[in-house]
C-alpha cells in the first residue's frame, strides 16, 4: 500500500454521491470534492470530504483543466470519479490531461452518446430499435420511407427521457430540425417500440460483470416523462427466463462499449409486437430516481459503496472482492405530491423499509422474501398514491437543477 492515502476526486454537478465518498473516507481514502457554487449548501457528507472546491460550472472544458491542474500541484490525485451523468466527459478529459487512470475521451462516449451506443451495439449484434443519424437528408428521407412510424427524436447527449419528442409522421420531423438549426446533429431518429421497459444495475471489474439485478418498469420511463403518471420499478423472478435474458444482454452491452471496472445501469424494451429485447441505453454510472436504495433494500448491496470499493482497490493495486448479495425482492414507488411534506403514515405495512423525504414527493420502497408480495404491494401502492398524493407537471426539455 502507499504510504500516502489514495486520493480521490469526485465531480458533482449535483447533488448526488454522499454515500460514494462516506466508502472512499472509510477505506482512508482522501476525499476531494469539485461542485457547482450553487449546491455550496447542499447535504454533502462533510464529515468525509477532506477538500471542497467550487465553481460556477463544470462544463466549460478550459476552465475546468485549468482549475484541477492547478489543484494538482499541491494534491497527488489518484482517480478522478463523476458522481452525475454528466459529469462523465468532463471527467474523461481530466483523466486523459492529468493522464490519470480510468475510463477516457473514445470509450467514455459510448456510454453517453445515444448514437455511438447505438452504432456500436449494432455492429457487435446486439438488437436496437431502426434508429438514423440526424446527419445526411438523404439516408433520413429514406428511413422515414422504410421504418414505419412513430418514431422518436432523442438527444443524443441527454439522460433519461429529457427532451425526447414522438413524431407520428414525416410532417411533422422537419419543421422540429429547422428550429433545431446548426443543433439538430446532436439527436438521432429512433422507431418507437410499444413494449415493457427493463434495466440491468451491475458492478463490472476488469472487463467481467461481477454483480447483476435485473428489473422491470411498471410503466415505460417515456410515458411516465411525458404523459405523466407514478414511477415504479421491482426485482424480477431470479432465475427466470427474463432475468437470464436481460443480464446477458446486459453483460454483452458491456463487453461492447468497452467498460473495464465501474457501475452500469443499462435499459432495455421487450416489443410487444415480436416479443424480442432490444438495448435501449447504458450509462456508466449508479441508477437514479433512488433506484440504488431499492437495489439495497433486495440485495444489502450498495452500489455507491461497492462503486467506491471498486475504484479504491485497483488504485491501491488491490484485489476488488464482489459483495455476496443476499437473495430478496424489492419495488419502488414514486410520485410527485400536491402537499408539501406528504404524510405517508397511513402507509404501514412491515414490508415497507424506506420513504422518501421531500418537498412535493411521495416514495416508499418495499422489500420481502417473497417476490409475490412486492408484486402485491407495488400496485395497490399506485393506485393509494394516485388518490392520496399524485400531481404532475410538464416535462422538462432539459435537465433540472
Amino acid at each position: 500500500m502507499n504510504a500516502r492515502p489514495t486520493t480521490v476526486l469526485c465531480l458533482a454537478s449535483y447533488v448526488k454521491g454522499q454515500e460514494f465518498m462516506r466508502e472512499c473516507k472509510r477505506l482512508g481514502c482522501r476525499v476531494l470534492l469539485l461542485t457547482v457554487e450553487k449546491h455550496k449548501d447542499a447535504e454533502w457528507p462533510s464529515e468525509s470530504i477532506d477538500e471542497r472546491f467550487l465553481m460556477p460550472e463544470l462544463l466549460r472544458r478550459d476552465d475546468v483543466i485549468h482549475a484541477v491542474s492547478y489543484l494538482a500541484r499541491s494534491e497527488a490525485i489518484d482517480r478522478i470519479v463523476p458522481l452525475d451523468e454528466f459529469d462523465l466527459e468532463m471527467a474523461s478529459t481530466l483523466r486523459e490531461h492529468l493522464r490519470i487512470p480510468g475510463m477516457g475521451e473514445t470509450t467514455v462516449r459510448y456510454f453517453r452518446d445515444k448514437l455511438a451506443m447505438r452504432m456500436r451495439a449494432r455492429e457487435r449484434g446486439i438488437p436496437v430499435p431502426e434508429f438514423v443519424a440526424v446527419l445526411n437528408y438523404d439516408r433520413i428521407r429514406e428511413y422515414l420511407a422504410t421504418v414505419p412510424a412513430p418514431w422518436v427524436l432523442k438527444p443524443r447527449l441527454s439522460a433519461s427521457a429529457i427532451g425526447i419528442r414522438k413524431l407520428e409522421s414525416a410532417d411533422q420531423l422537419w419543421p422540429i430540425l429547422d428550429e433545431l438549426g446548426d443543433r439538430q446533429s446532436f439527436h438521432l431518429l429512433e422507431r418507437f417500440i410499444p413494449g415493457e421497459v427493463f434495466h440491468v444495475d451491475s458492478i463490472v471489474s476488469e472487463g467481467v460483470v461481477r454483480f447483476a439485478e435485473a428489473h422491470g418498469y411498471v410503466n415505460p420511463p417515456f410515458d411516465v416523462y411525458h404523459g405523466g403518471g407514478l414511477f415504479a420499478t421491482g426485482t424480477l423472478e431470479a432465475g427466470s427466463s427474463d432475468e437470464r435474458s436481460l443480464t446477458a444482454l446486459s453483460a454483452a452491452v458491456a463487453e461492447a462499449l468497452g467498460m473495464v471496472r465501474g457501475v452500469l445501469h443499462t435499459e432495455f424494451i421487450r416489443s410487444a409486437a415480436d416479443g424480442r429485447f432490444y438495448f435501449l441505453e447504458t450509462a456508466a454510472r449508479v441508477g437514479g430516481a433512488f433506484i440504488v436504495e431499492m437495489v439495497e433494500a433486495a440485495t444489502d448491496v450498495n452500489l455507491w459503496r461497492e462503486w467506491a470499493r471498486l475504484e479504491v482497490a485497483h488504485a491501491r493495486g488491490e484485489r476488488y472482492d464482489p459483495p455476496r448479495p443476499r437473495r430478496g425482492y424489492a419495488g419502488l414507488v414514486i410520485s410527485l405530491a400536491r402537499q408539501e411534506w406528504p404524510d405517508t403514515s397511513a402507509y404501514d405495512d412491515p414490508e415497507i423499509v424506506w420513504r422518501l423525504r421531500k418537498r412535493h414527493h411521495v416514495g416508499v420502497i418495499v422489500a420481502s422474501p417473497s417476490r409475490s408480495r412486492v408484486s402485491e404491494l407495488v400496485p395497490a401502492y399506485m393506485r393509494r398514491f394516485r388518490d392520496d398524493f399524485y400531481a404532475t407537471l410538464p416535462a422538462a426539455s432539459q435537465a433540472a437543477d
